[in-house]
């Protein structure tokens, strides 16, 4: 289980009796301000553990999703707008407008946590949006799986997401004539 600073403190009562958890290794200090009961953490759920409003979008949400093989090598994390920059090397922040920010965020439970992820509708307005920004050969790669699972989607969802979006017109017609 993964703690904060705050919830290992409370958890073990004080400051000083979590220095003696973590001297008996009852705890573990992963980082500055994160804590687990497990050794050995995956990466992904202490980072989001340490930005629990953000959300994981970009091309590590298509890896999650089984959409691209390619692992990423920084997580792709979106704050609203007018969030404070985030400094750490291991993520990219996106600001994303905070009237879009919360359109199809979803809790996953993963081995030692839960992550906040854009769902695989959002995903797929996300890729259409941003298919300038990212290499050809991903963007293809991505867009054939979109292809294979379709049916699995719920399309009123990724209707109400396009609708919403900038440039909804464009959204729609590379719906259209890219994945449908």
């Amino acid at each position: 289980m993964l703690l904060s600073f705050n919830e290992a403190v409370k958890e073990y009562g004080n400051q000083y009796q979590l220095s003696q958890a973590l001297a008996q290794q009852k705890v573990y200090k992963i980082e500055e301000g994160i804590y687990s009961t497990d050794k050995y953490v995956s990466e992904v759920v202490t980072v989001m553990k340490k930005y629990p409003k953000a959300v994981l979008t970009g091309e590590y949400a298509f890896y999650f999703h089984g959409l691209t093989d390619i692992v990423p090598e920084k997580y792709d994390i979106a704050t609203p707008s007018k969030s404070a920059r985030l400094k750490d090397d291991r993520i990219r922040q996106i600001y994303v407008r905070d009237d879009i920010f919360s359109l199809g965020i979803e809790e996953k439970e993963v081995t030692g946590g839960i992550i906040r992820i854009y769902d695989k509708e959002r995903m797929l307005i996300e890729l259409l949006r941003n298919k300038n920004s990212m290499p050809y050969d991903l963007y293809k790669e991505i867009l054939l799986h979109y292809r294979k699972i379709i049916t699995e989607l719920q399309l009123w969802r990724i209707q109400e997401y396009a609708a919403v979006f900038p440039k909804s017109k464009m959204i729609s017609k590379a719906l259209d004539e890219e994945v449908m």
